[in-house]
């Protein structure tokens, strides 16, 4: 890899690693790659949303694990969400993590009331023209999504912007669907590119860090701030490309 002096190059040096990283090939190690198997909006974003959702820990125990949440809805999500009922779910098993069958039969039911009685997921992501990021749209969404009856272990695997949470999977499902490039889809047009958020993860914290572009080592809204902060003044427009740099950075041996 070509070695840079960061601290007079380091827009220069994002951006190649922007156009190395950001490339077709990145969709098959990635769980992108599930709501890649559809071609129907509503099944990107259904596939794509419960993918975000257990995007956490090994890469490839995510993938599989996705892949039997597909299997689950017969590889028709949004069919699978509006036409079955409660009852067709007692038969789900499903594990990821912490995240059980009883965690996802509330999802499903969750999402069919969104599709039903508030428009879908884009609408319900909505942001106002006098907001700057994401997160009071994530707010609402998650007021919405929660306000059915639900478990209350369940709330914990959607983040909470109040309780200074990164929110990085919910972040990661913005950037899948309003950014347009070689990777992400760019189906949602309502929501400019300029106020997503990077998401925060063990590999693009511990870049930021070592670049020198944020100071914090905690994994929280504070260093979420400072970052995004950093990644404006490179891209006003679109900073949150810089999260393929930042990523493939970090899981590449020797950086």
């Amino acid at each position: 890899m070509k070695r840079y002096n960061l601290k007079n190059d380091l827009k220069i040096f994002l951006d190649e690693m922007y156009e190395l990283y950001n490339t077709k090939e990145f969709i098959d190690k990635d769980p992108i790659q599930i709501p890649y198997r559809f071609s129907e909006k509503k099944d990107i974003e259904i596939s794509a949303f419960l993918t975000s959702i257990i995007s956490w820990g090994n890469r490839k125990m995510i993938i599989n694990n996705a892949h039997r949440l597909m299997e689950i809805m017969d590889y028709s999500p949004y069919k699978f969400i509006i036409n079955s009922n409660e009852k067709d779910f007692h038969k789900i098993s499903f594990t990821h993590r912490t995240f059980n069958a009883e965690d996802l039969k509330f999802f499903f039911i969750s999402l069919k009331n969104i599709y039903l009685n508030h428009g879908g997921l884009e609408k319900v992501f909505h942001v106002s023209r006098n907001e700057d990021k994401v997160f009071n749209a994530i707010i609402r969404f998650r007021d919405i999504f929660f306000s059915i009856s639900h478990l209350p272990r369940t709330q914990k695997h959607i983040s909470n912007p109040l309780k200074k949470s990164s929110c990085k999977r919910i972040n990661m499902f913005l950037r899948w669907m309003v950014r347009d490039c070689n990777v992400d889809f760019g189906l949602w047009k309502g929501i400019p590119k300029s106020k997503l958020s990077c998401p925060l993860d063990t590999h693009t914290l511990r870049i930021s860090k070592k670049i020198g572009i944020i100071n914090r080592d905690k994994n929280d809204m504070i260093t979420l701030n400072e970052l995004d902060t950093a990644l404006r003044k490179f891209d006003s427009i679109d900073p949150v490309k810089y999260d393929f740099a930042l990523f493939g950075l970090g899981v590449e041996n020797g950086f």
